[in-house]
């Protein structure tokens, strides 16, 4: 298959381009497209062999359900059942953007999408090119992020590109995402209510908006996973580099963070003496720390901007494997905002391989 890449300006993206792409989305195919988050991997909710192959060329779990992908706060009410009306009021004070909701769903939504499950993981993206893409197709769209499953997110059509030429339809290069991690979501149907995967919208927001504190389990902060998958994140390792990566954590960072830098020193520095291909992950902050190693040194930026960490940050794991990296240490954040989002990713990347100090 030959894949056809179609750039478009991300404020004022050419409809010629998007309607060519929301015929193919008709038809059965499959578009990868930008998302304020990071690029998703589309198909229409109604061709369920599409769907079906959006699990087959990312080599996607089939236990592990996607979400679905709307242009309105009405389109979400065709597509679940009975939504009270504080699910409602939430859903209107974030959308579009970066907030994913898990609601019971309706049978307009095939199982191939949930994975067999009653309930349906939904949100409005807030970008222009992805709500039109929508708009033009007519229904919903069903995209998980537009990777080989595992692999770090996308946030550029290169990256995309990487994963996917020639398995997909279309990939819409609308440049890079603005947040560059993957949406928050929150499963309403449970009392209180659950965070299922930490993401680009502080779960402080939603808290304040709901009024409620929310559950907050092992999984969502990267610990382990989940027995049963009711949205993406929850099972599996993530976004993982094809390096080596061990992650060096404190329990107070403006305390402990000399310790940090301490460890992640002694960690390369044994790495590199194994004639291993070393790299370290660091705020902008501590840089200049490790700048006598010899090693590739990282600035995922400064801990007092987590957005620029989290933007950073995939795009940073996939230029581990750009550069050949074998082994990397990356330093941990403070679990606040940003920071909790931040360490579900690289926890989920290191498989679990964290050191506290």
């Amino acid at each position: 298959m030959e894949t056809v890449v179609l750039k478009v300006d991300p404020e004022r993206p050419d409809e010629d381009s998007l309607r060519y792409a929301a015929d193919v989305l008709k038809r059965g195919g499959l578009v990868a497209f930008p998302t304020e988050t990071v690029y998703g991997l589309g198909a229409l909710i109604s061709k369920r062999e599409a769907v079906k192959r959006i699990f087959e060329v990312k080599g996607r779990p089939l236990d592990n359900p996607l979400i679905v992908h709307v242009s309105s706060v009405s389109m979400f009410l065709e597509l679940v059942d009975s939504p009270p009306e504080d699910v409602v009021r939430l859903v209107e004070r974030f959308w579009p953007g970066p907030l994913t909701v898990v609601w019971w769903k309706r049978s307009l939504v095939p199982d191939e999408v949930t994975a067999g499950l009653s309930k349906v993981a939904v949100r409005s993206p807030a970008h222009l090119v992805a709500l039109k893409l929508i708009e033009l197709s007519g229904e919903a769209i069903a995209a998980p992020s537009a990777n080989r499953s595992g692999k770090p997110s996308p946030t550029r059509a290169e990256h995309v590109v990487s994963d996917l030429y020639g398995l997909i339809d279309v990939v819409v290069d609308a440049g890079e995402t603005i947040h560059g991690l993957e949406s928050t979501i929150v499963d309403l149907t449970a009392s209180p209510p659950r965070l299922l995967r930490p993401g680009a919208l502080p779960i402080e927001e939603v808290e304040k908006a709901l009024g409620v504190r929310l559950e907050i389990p092992h999984y969502a902060r990267g610990h382990g996973e989940a027995e049963v998958a009711l949205s993406p994140g929850m099972k599996y390792k993530h976004y993982a580099p094809e390096a080596e990566l061990v992650v060096v954590e404190a329990d107070d960072y403006s305390a402990k963070l000399a310790d940090v830098v301490a460890k992640v020193r002694v960690l390369a520095s044994r790495a590199k003496e194994g004639r291993r291909r070393v790299a370290v992950l660091c705020s902008s902050e501590t840089r200049d720390e490790y700048l006598d190693l010899g090693v590739e040194v990282l600035d995922l930026g400064s801990r007092q901007h987590l957005f620029t960490v989290a933007k950073r940050l995939f795009a940073t794991l996939r230029e581990l494997d750009a550069k050949g990296i074998d082994y990397a240490v990356a330093e941990g954040f403070e679990e606040r905002g940003l920071g909790l989002a931040i360490m579900n990713r690289l926890r989920k990347a290191s498989g679990g391989a964290v050191v506290r100090v």
